[in-house]
């Protein structure tokens, strides 16, 4: 059987997604061990060697950038670092599906900001899509409601923060390799959790510790590769949907691995994301057609 272009960069996709959700599984499997910032170091520490390999070996090294790609970049990483610490914080403190839905909000907020910030077109049915959408993070995070925890905000701020990280990657020159780009965030991400780190007091590393820090650091190699892979095959509006597969993971290890199950207005609001998420794209793909 001959797998069309779309069909690999969906399984290269969805592969990305699996990967990131594995590891943000492991990475939660050290809420108990490890202090966050001690993880996240030292997994930056994997994550930069297996990047500069990778980098190196595709030939997307590059000694210099830009000025202008330089303070896109720079911008990028302080986003990243931000929202690195608040969604780990979310997930070494609530369930791992829960914090997965409120990510798949992503895709409406960075179309929202595009057009606000960019001067993005985005008609009204795509303005209507994120708007509903919207009303299901509110659902997810249920404001007010017994189910809900600060923590569910740090989520949120989360998702501002990475959609600032992919506004400033949108500005970024086509010359800079996209796994430049990512080493370069990756070693301002070890720098500051690396200076953080000299303020608390470091926890032992148990066994049990290393091997979730070395599945994490595998995983997220992973999903780097595959991620890059999927932009590289197919069209990115047909590509892009398989995002969403992060969800239908998170679902089945939070339940498998950490016995957790979302409430049923959580899984409703994170239908209602994931619909409106793929009418959003399913719209940038017929207005890219008719331009």
């Amino acid at each position: 059987m001959t797998l069309t272009p779309n069909i690999r960069g969906a399984l290269f996709m969805a592969g990305s997604m699996a990967a990131f959700t594995i590891n943000d599984a492991f990475m939660k499997s050290l809420s108990g061990e490890l202090h966050l910032v001690q993880a996240i170091f030292v997994r930056s520490i994997g994550v930069i060697a297996l990047l500069a390999l990778l980098a190196w070996s595709q030939n997307a090294l590059r000694l210099r950038v830009a000025r202008g790609d330089l303070k896109l970049i720079a911008l990028r990483s302080g986003a990243e670092i931000v929202a690195i610490y608040l969604f780990m914080t979310a997930l070494f403190n609530m369930p791992l599906a829960n914090a997965a839905a409120i990510l798949q909000a992503l895709p409406l907020t960075v179309t929202l900001a595009g057009a606000l910030f960019l001067g993005e077109a985005v008609g009204w049915r795509r303005i209507g899509a994120i708007l509903i959408g919207l009303i299901g993070v509110l659902l997810i995070v249920q404001p007010g409601g017994a189910g809900f925890t600060i923590y569910s905000l740090y989520a949120l701020g989360a998702v501002g923060f990475v959609t600032v990280r992919d506004l400033a990657a949108r500005r970024l020159s086509a010359e800079i390799p996209s796994l430049m780009v990512a080493l370069l965030t990756a070693v301002t991400i070890c720098t500051a959790f690396g200076l953080v780190s000299l303020t608390i007091e470091w926890r032992p590393f148990t066994p049990s510790a290393w091997s979730n820090l070395i599945g994490a650091g595998v995983f997220v190699l992973g999903g780097y590769v595959f991620s890059v892979a999927a932009m590289r095959v197919g069209e990115i509006g047909m590509v892009s949907q398989f995002r969403y597969t992060a969800l239908l993971v998170a679902l089945i290890l939070g339940f498998v691995v950490f016995g957790e199950w979302p409430d049923p207005l959580t899984l409703i609001g994170a239908v209602i994301v994931v619909a409106t998420g793929l009418f959003t794209l399913w719209r940038e793909q017929q207005v890219a057609k008719a331009g």
